[in-house]
């Protein structure tokens, strides 16, 4: 493990090798699980101020669950998250024409409609930030679903945290990025690999 300022950083960041591999897994990240994503406290006001930007973009299940619940809601562990269709996939989600999941926010992002890409968790996904108060750990979430980015991210070569360098930076900024690969460096040069 490593600390760059509250954050403890789990050695999987550099251990690990991974690249999204849409096409292969779906997107069954944003429809399996017990909960929605995890939000920030300041990404509720985001959601409000941008909400009429994605309306548009959403299933009509999804409308009718953010309808009921909430654009954002407490979960049954207490944390803020995104409401689910049904118990299942997250409210905020669409499916192309290939029966990929996909993220509204991010579609109406990349469109142009919004300035907000999407939930910064998801963003970091297979990665999730637990903040404990004086200090936060950066986990790796091993998940079955995403054994094909696995595989890819080995074909690759593509360390973890050089495949979320952008949502890293994000959530953390670029000065923290920069003293990760610097811990990066001496970590490769001590380790076996």
């Amino acid at each position: 493990m490593f600390q760059i300022g509250k954050a403890i950083i789990s050695d999987d960041l550099f251990e690990e090798e991974f690249a999204c591999n849409l096409n292969a897994c779906k997107g069954m990240c944003c429809v399996e699980g017990d909960s929605g994503a995890p939000l920030l406290e300041e990404e509720k006001a985001v959601l409000d101020r941008i909400f009429s930007d994605i309306k548009s973009y959403l299933t009509q299940e999804g409308l009718e669950a953010i309808e009921k619940q909430g654009k954002y809601l407490i979960d049954s562990d207490g944390d803020l998250t995104t409401p689910l269709v049904n118990g299942k996939e997250c409210a905020y989600v669409t499916k192309n024409d290939k029966g990929v999941y996909l993220c509204s926010i991010e579609q109406a992002y990349l469109d142009g409609k919004t300035d907000w890409q999407k939930p910064v968790s998801c963003h970091l996904y297979p990665v999730r930030v637990k903040d404990y108060g004086e200090f936060q750990s950066v986990n790796y979430h091993r998940w079955n679903i995403c054994n094909t980015a696995c595989e890819l991210g080995k074909q690759t070569q593509t360390p973890l945290f050089k495949f979320l360098k952008e949502p890293l930076i994000r959530r953390f900024g670029r000065d923290w990025y920069d003293e990760l690969e610097i811990i990066a460096k001496a970590y490769y040069k001590t380790d076996i690999k």
